[in-house]
């Protein structure tokens, strides 16, 4: 699934339904990701088709140095089998104090950090960077849409205007998700990868499937944590039915007395 990173090193780089105002002027594309919801879950071929985008596209400038490389085989991320994680993991070079000297990389290595001062890291950018505000982002409509990182990078991805502008010897570009011109070239032109699971790879599909899989970066146990607010609300409804019966039980004597009836 994994092409070798020296397709990356010439490639460009990764920066950073119904249209929703991000936090400035710029438009944010409301997609439909498969983790949203109280019920959402993220989409396993997504996770792998993303994390090659990331590979073959942004990885030349861009890191992510919270994520270690064994955790793309943990359950509900994109579930590499072990010995895809480990050959994906032996494409990067991590330096070794012990050595000292540069190895391959291993499971319990880190990504590596972005390789040029201006290019954040996308570890958490897809928290970090909220693309809904106002009634967007809060009450119930948070609960459901979530804050919009997501939607905010595959927008980013997706809406270059193709204007360019020159200021202090720099070349900004133009795009609506922004809301302006910022320095990063666009890095998507369609057909950039090939997947292997037959999907088209479109600038807005490999936009969507990018930005789920630094969404999953940013929240690795987003599934679990779901699960495990889906149980303790179950067990909130069963031991509050169980208390009113309990009280209705303990209290029904008294009210019978009260009222002149005879207690059971």
């Amino acid at each position: 699934m994994i092409k070798q990173l020296a397709i990356a090193a010439t490639a460009l780089s990764l920066s950073g339904g119904a249209v929703l105002a991000a936090g400035g002027a710029g438009e944010v594309e409301d997609y439909a990701f498969s983790f949203e919801g109280p019920f959402g879950t993220y989409d396993t071929m997504q996770l792998q088709r993303g994390l090659q985008v990331y590979t073959e596209v942004c990885a030349a400038c861009h890191g992510l140095k919270h994520v270690a490389f064994r955790n793309l085989s943990d359950a509900g991320g994109p579930e590499l089998p072990v010995d895809q994680m480990r050959a994906y993991a032996e494409f990067y070079e991590v330096f070794d104090e012990e050595l000292d000297d540069f190895r391959p990389a291993g499971p319990t290595d880190h990504f590596p950090e972005s390789s040029l001062e201006n290019a954040p890291d996308l570890s958490l950018m897809a928290k970090g960077r909220a693309g809904f505000s106002g009634p967007y982002g809060t009450g119930i409509s948070q609960l459901f849409n979530g804050m919009g990182g997501a939607e905010y990078i595959a927008s980013l991805l997706v809406k270059y205007t193709g204007s360019e502008k020159e200021e202090a010897g720099t070349v900004l570009y133009g795009n609506d998700a922004y809301g302006g011109y910022f320095a990063m070239a666009q890095p998507l032109w369609g057909d950039d990868v090939e997947y292997q699971d037959g999907t088209e790879a479109t600038i807005e599909q490999q936009a969507k499937d990018v930005a789920a899989f630094l969404m999953w970066t940013a929240e690795p146990k987003l599934n679990a944590r779901k699960e495990a607010g889906f149980t303790a609300v179950a067990f909130l409804v069963v031991l509050s039915v169980l208390l009113y019966l309990t009280n209705k039980r303990i209290w029904a004597p008294v009210k019978r007395k009260v009222k002149g009836q005879p207690a059971e």
